[in-house]
């Protein structure tokens, strides 16, 4: 008993009930450090080869390099997850663990919820509860518009910077730089590899497992098995 007890209070502290968040979110603080000490180095590199000053760490932080960058990549994150959680809705994928079953008879049914247990938007009904049925992909979606929008001002932010760095008179406004070819190669290029990733992990699910992992079938599972 004091063995079951002990493993209750395990899996019941904060770090194990987190676990993956943390995980992720350490990751991701990790590689903004990295990416913007070696953005710095690479930007004062540049600004020395033009003759200018090297600038502080700090104000890098705030440059249109860093933050355009940055924004770039959080823009194809969102787009992709947005789309995977809104796309997994409507289509399926044969054999695939992130796909629902083909027959829509064979889908298990919800576990009944009481009524008090359920979230207020579902108890409330209406437009509030169908809102809330869409919330998840909405607010990836959402995320993507503003980290598009950002990535815009600071890309074409950083532009601005380098056409006055080089002497141009004629400096791009922004919706002009929108309409223009360096943006959309910086978005292109990052969207390609986030819908790559998407399929990747899609169909080697049909054939490859991950004990263990959410994101795959059962080790015995054949692989003509459609969902988890």
């Amino acid at each position: 008993m004091a063995t079951v007890a002990s493993r209750g209070a395990v899996h019941s502290g904060f770090l194990a009930r987190n676990g993956l968040s943390l995980a992720f979110l350490a990751l991701m603080l990790l590689s903004v450090l990295g990416h913007a000490l070696t953005g710095w180095h690479a930007s004062n590199q540049e600004r020395q080869d033009h003759g200018q000053a090297p600038e502080a760490l700090t104000t890098y932080l705030g440059d249109g390099h860093f933050l355009g960058t940055l924004f770039e990549n959080w823009e194809s994150e969102f787009l992709q997850m947005g789309l995977f959680v809104l796309l997994t809705a409507f289509l399926r994928q044969k054999g695939a663990s992130e796909s629902r079953p083909l027959d829509p008879s064979e889908e298990p049914e919800p576990d009944p919820v009481p009524y008090a247990q359920r979230p207020w938007p579902v108890r409330r009904g209406g437009a509030w509860r169908k809102a809330y049925e869409h919330s998840l992909s909405g607010a990836l979606l959402l995320l993507f518009v503003g980290s598009f929008f950002a990535h815009l001002y600071f890309s074409w932010k950083h532009h601005v910077e380098q056409q006055l760095q080089h002497g141009e008179q004629a400096v791009l406004s922004m919706w002009q730089y929108l309409g223009g070819s360096d943006f959309w190669f910086e978005s292109f290029q990052n969207w390609q590899s986030e819908f790559l990733a998407v399929v990747a992990l899609v169909l080697l699910s049909i054939f490859l497992r991950e004990k263990d992992s959410t994101e795959s079938k059962d080790v015995e599972a054949p692989h003509s098995k459609t969902g988890a």
